[in-house]
């Protein structure tokens, strides 16, 4: 700035030096003549009175304008200041709530509506601060003062955000339906929709929505893993009283699904219960093959229904490849149990027992096995032995 004074200063002494020189040279005169008066003047001055009163004139006319148009450029800028007050108290409110000061984002939402364009960004923000305070008929206030078209896709989609947040699932769903159907297709609204269809324990859409949401990558496959875990488990216990809807069912399931230890066991456990043991021991079978597990090997006993030697055989294939495991061996000890092979089940469980120091539970139920086997055989102080043994082997805390 210091530098441009100085470069105006000199060129104003270099235009000065300039008319001076200049005006030194001109001897012109000017004479006006207007009866019975009569000015005579030099051309210098003559000029110099020219630009004088243009200078003037103009200065009267900015004068005479700003006066006219003041109340004009008052409300303008009573405008502007409203303006820049309504849209800092806007950012003030987004900073606000998510700083957590859900009160203060709410205040300064409603100070934002002071400007027109203002109104449905403040909307949302006072409804999204009134929600998280548990203020849910003002939110609903909020949301309803949104009219602008441009606007519903959001207030539709936040709705059914905060609705689903409330566990208002009910009215979570029926906003994402007043969407138009490619916005429910949205990413964010199957995220929400799956929320609300766990919180009305529709198994059968929990299912379909983690499925499209893995595919998106938009879920953590762990939590997918679970939720299609936990929605096949709760659809086979609503079966749990028709064999052919369970089966049905259980073979529309993905493979993943079948061959998991829990839902296997489970589905094998409600046909044992309805009297499909072949049923049930194929998927444990089938599930065994890709998951060995200790459940499945406690369940697959109780598939046996009528000639347990097929069992056996297939238990004793697998003791091959695996001679010390403990599960198995306790599996083929209650197989022949059945069958009353009492000898083969003594080995077999006494082998369980003394390669489960380190499971108490399968230790339990081995002394327990071996109890009622010893019972079968007559042999009343042994099976009051493995009794006891089984009560002593119980870790009560």
């Amino acid at each position: 700035m210091a530098l441009r004074g100085l470069l105006w200063l000199a060129l104003l002494f270099v235009l000065a030096a300039l008319l001076a020189t200049v005006g030194h040279f001109n001897a012109g005169q000017v004479l006006i003549v207007y009866p019975p008066y009569r000015i005579d003047v030099s051309l210098n001055f003559f000029v110099v009175a020219i630009v004088v009163l243009f200078l003037v004139l103009y200065a009267m006319t900015r004068i005479v304008r700003n006066v006219w148009t003041m109340p004009q450029r008052v409300a303008a800028y009573r405008t502007r200041s409203r303006e820049r007050k309504a849209h800092a108290a806007l950012r003030e409110a987004i900073g606000n709530l998510f700083a957590g000061r859900f009160s203060r984002a709410e205040k300064a939402a409603r100070e934002a509506l002071a400007h027109e364009s203002n109104k449905g960004a403040a909307n949302l923000i006072a409804a999204s601060a009134a929600h998280r305070l548990r203020e849910y008929m003002r939110r609903d206030e909020w949301l309803a003062a949104i009219d602008g078209s441009d606007w519903q896709d959001a207030r539709l989609m936040a709705s059914a955000d905060m609705r689903a947040d409330g566990r208002d699932a009910e009215g979570a769903l029926a906003a994402l339906t007043e969407m138009q159907s490619q916005g429910a297709r949205r990413l964010h609204a199957q995220q929400i929709a799956l929320r609300a269809q766990q919180q009305l324990k529709n198994w059968g859409e929990v299912l379909k929505l983690v499925k499209t949401l893995e595919k998106r990558e938009a879920i953590h496959s762990a939590a997918a893993l679970r939720l299609r875990q936990q929605a096949a488990e709760h659809l086979l216990r609503d079966r749990r009283h028709d064999a052919d809807a369970l089966r049905a069912l259980w073979y529309s399931l993905a493979a993943a699904e079948r061959h998991s230890p829990r839902l296997a066991d489970l589905a094998a456990e409600l046909l044992i219960g309805l009297n499909r043991h072949d049923e049930a021991r194929k998927i444990v079978e089938e599930a065994l093959q890709h998951n060995w597990d200790a459940r499945l090997l406690r369940r697959y006993p109780d598939t046996a229904a009528g000639d347990v030697l097929p069992l056996i055989q297939k238990a004793e294939a697998w003791h091959k490849s695996r001679p010390q495991d403990p599960d198995l061996l306790f599996a083929l000890g209650r197989l022949c149990l059945k069958q009353q092979l009492w000898g083969k089940a003594q080995s077999f469980l006494e082998s369980a027992l003394r390669l489960s120091t380190d499971n108490e539970a399968l230790a339990i139920r081995t002394h327990r096995a071996l109890a009622q086997l010893f019972e079968e055989l007559g042999d009343a102080s042994r099976a009051s032995e493995h009794y006891r043994a089984s009560a002593l082997a119980t870790n009560v805390v």
